[in-house]
């Protein structure tokens, strides 16, 4: 805004523009309260309807009840979003009991609004702060109006805001860095005052805040990023700012846009750590001395030898995510299947059958008397692992795994310890040496097959059910240091060692926030799809090419559906090759030295700088999911969505005003308040049409003539 309170927009139309917005409307402060309004009641509409879990509610409506519960569990995303879902539950009178097992299981009196209107509460501040962020940028209402328009009235954008989920709280942050860095840079001028702290501050909060919710919040941090290298290369070319002053700039961003971030979201892990302190069900993905750290795991204030001996009884865990225990059984092999010897496999579960004894490697040992001394086994040292239960040592030969065809089969062999040498393993201690003693808990160790060199492996395939659906392990040929082929001892029992208290060798906080971040990025890059459930690819997603199924499937039940207002989101991709287009124009011209007005110099700046940076924020937004192994899902697109949102009302405004080059004043005008006018009512109709996707259906289906969206399935995808 200028000086005067007067937009680029009212200034380069006035007076017939500032009337017709103005009517009623005396200043942009009840312009940013309706929109505030419209937001608040397009999101809180219907948010109790359907009363049963949709979609990922049953997820992370489950996941704020392991909060409430205080019950450790496993997730791919950073935990802020699912410690604000349960603790607005708490604080609305959900008590964690409702079990969440899969959608459509109705809530019946169980206190679900409170989460929902939570999410809906965030969701809605995304207008207003899209509206100042447009306003901050270009400068012009019109511009704010349009982009929030596009925002209001989406279907998708509601629909996404009014469930138990994590997007509408990752929106809210990514908004709230953008917001902040814009206004920061408005400050420039100002340095060093409160304002100017204040925006900076609150930048960095909101960058951990994104970054809290899921990693996505990546993409907004390096937004800030390159706008603050680009900042301080400025300040770097104004030679009337000293050293010492750029030094105070770097600094304060340094401790305002890194250093605070990082505290927040280390804290953030802090509190999750401190509040889920009980065993639950995401003990398994994570190793053995994580565990120890958890009331009810059984190795909560246990005690066991320190280091491992010959003749200990112990077990074995992978430590890849849900490796499993090293586990061996009666059962064979069956024809064809390698040779016909005991199954080795990986299991899930504490069980008698993952016990095994570890030997001095020969054939016929002597059975160790009560006053044989104790040999500590070392790095490098050769053992002889026998199943405690089957008698039959662990072994490995050149035939081929049941699964994994490169590599060799892992069996049960011998009888009573008797065997051959192919039942040899040397133990090797991760980043040890010579001498090293093996760790209870701590030590990560291979054991490499001495007669073929390979190494012991867990696989993550699952066995068919001659092999009881457990997972497949083998002797790998290839030295690859992966969580597949490391191992730690968890149980250890030795009458001839003192026992420790396991408290000692709890891991440190640096240690578990290291570890939950391995577990959490190899969780990402191995989702897999669910049956039946519906995937996308990132080409899809600016077309609208098809939406998620939220609730529902036939006409006697609610039907509720994710997917944007086509007419919004076809606009917004228009829009972007306007945008293009629009830019490459001004860019040559002002490249070729050409004579531009006031008016030209002035929209261009808007186009370069103000739109550019959201441009460049809807492609660091959108461009990196083609590059991720991961599985993907059509609602990866809304924070590229937000961005393109913003851009279309720039845009728009933009081409509307250029008229003015081309047509006599009192025709511009007219041309731009028809032109604002036009959007917003195709905007408006269009929501009014494909509303029932968003607030729910009941009856007649999409191709049924008597179906309030009868004609309305413009994309053989859609699937309402």
């Amino acid at each position: 805004m200028y000086a005067n309170g007067t937009s680029l927009g009212t200034r380069f139309l006035r007076p017939s523009l500032t009337t017709a917005l103005n009517e009623g409307v005396s200043h942009p402060l009840h312009l940013l309260i309706l929109v505030t309004l419209l937001s608040f009641a397009t999101r809180f509409y219907k948010i109790s309807e359907p009363p049963h879990v949709c979609w990922d509610e049953t997820h992370f409506g489950k996941m704020g009840s392991y909060y409430i519960n205080r019950t450790f569990f496993f997730d791919v995303h950073p935990p802020l979003g699912k410690m604000l879902i349960g603790l607005a539950g708490y604080l609305t009178g959900y008590n964690g009991t409702f079990p969440f097992q899969k959608p459509g299981d109705r809530y019946e009196e169980h206190h679900y609004i409170g989460m929902r209107m939570f999410c809906a509460l965030l969701g809605s501040c995304l207008v207003p702060f899209a509206y100042l962020t447009v306003l901050e940028l270009s400068k012009s209402l019109p511009a704010a109006l349009l982009a929030t328009a596009t925002l209001i009235f989406d279907t998708g954008c509601i629909t996404i805001s009014q469930y138990i989920l994590l997007d509408p709280i990752l929106l809210f942050f990514i908004m709230g860095s953008v917001l902040s860095m814009v206004k920061f840079n408005s400050q420039q001028h100002r340095p060093f005052c409160t304002c100017w702290w204040f925006w900076l501050t609150l930048t960095g909060t909101n960058l951990a805040g994104a970054l809290g919710v899921k990693f996505v919040g990546l993409f907004v941090i390096l937004l800030v990023g390159l706008n603050t290298v680009h900042d301080l290369w400025r300040l770097l070319g104004d030679i009337s700012l000293s050293m010492v002053s750029f030094g105070k700039h770097l600094l304060a961003r340094v401790l305002c846009l890194i250093l605070l971030p990082v505290s927040l979201y280390m804290t953030l892990f802090a509190i999750h750590f401190f509040v889920l302190n009980k065993s639950g069900p995401g003990d398994g993905f994570f190793s053995s001395a994580f565990q120890s750290r958890l009331i009810g795991n059984n190795l909560h204030n246990a005690s066991m030898p320190e280091y491992l001996a010959y003749g200990s009884v112990i077990t074995l865990k992978n430590i890849r995510i849900a490796g499993g225990y090293l586990h061996s059984h009666w059962h064979l092999y069956p024809e064809g299947v390698g040779a016909r010897q005991q199954q080795v496999t990986a299991y899930l579960h504490k069980d008698y059958n993952n016990l095994w004894i570890v030997k001095k490697p020969k054939a016929n040992p002597d059975p160790a008397g009560p006053s044989d001394p104790v040999k500590y086994i070392k790095h490098g040292d050769l053992v002889r692992m026998e199943h405690k239960e089957t008698s039959r040592n662990l072994h490995s030969h050149p035939h081929e795994a049941p699964l994994t065809k490169k590599h060799f089969q892992v069996t049960g062999y011998g009888l009573n310890g008797t065997g051959d040498p192919n039942d040899y393993w040397r133990i090797e201690v991760i980043g040890g040496k010579t001498g090293d003693l093996v760790k209870v808990l701590r030590s990560k160790i291979r054991l490499v097959h001495l007669a073929t060199g390979c190494y012991l492996y867990s696989s993550g395939k699952t066995l068919p059910k001659w092999g009881w659906e457990q997972a497949e392990v083998t002797c790998s040929p290839y030295m690859k240091e992966t969580p597949n082929s490391l191992w730690n001892v968890e149980d250890h029992f030795n009458t001839k060692l003192p026992n420790i208290s396991l408290e000692v060798l709890k891991p440190s906080f640096p240690e578990i926030l290291i570890e939950s971040h391995i577990v959490m990025i190899r969780g990402n890059s191995g989702l897999k799809p669910k049956e039946n459930e519906v995937t996308s690819k990132p080409w899809h997603w600016p077309i609208n090419y098809q939406g998620l199924r939220f609730s529902g499937v036939n006409e006697t039940e609610y039907r509720v559906y994710l997917l944007g207002n086509p007419i919004i989101w076809w606009l917004n991709l228009v829009s972007i090759g306007l945008y293009i287009t629009m830019t490459s124009i001004a860019a040559i011209a002002i490249q070729r030295g050409s004579q531009l007005t006031s008016n030209v110099k002035e929209i261009s700046q808007v186009l370069l700088y103000g739109a550019g940076q959201i441009m460049l924020g809807w492609v660091l937004h959108y461009f990196p999911f083609y590059f991720m192994g991961r599985i993907l899902y059509y609602h990866h697109y809304f924070p590229a969505m937000l961005f393109s949102s913003m851009l279309t009302g720039v845009t728009w405004d933009t081409l509307l005003k250029s008229c003015d080059l081309l047509l006599p004043q009192p025709i511009a005008r007219r041309v731009y308040i028809n032109g604002v006018a036009l959007l917003i009512i195709l905007i408006l109709y269009s929501f009014y049409l494909f509303h029932p996707l968003s607030y729910g259906m009941i009856g007649p289906l999409a191709h049924e003539p008597s179906s309030p969206m009868a004609g309305l399935r413009w994309m053989e995808s859609w699937e309402f």
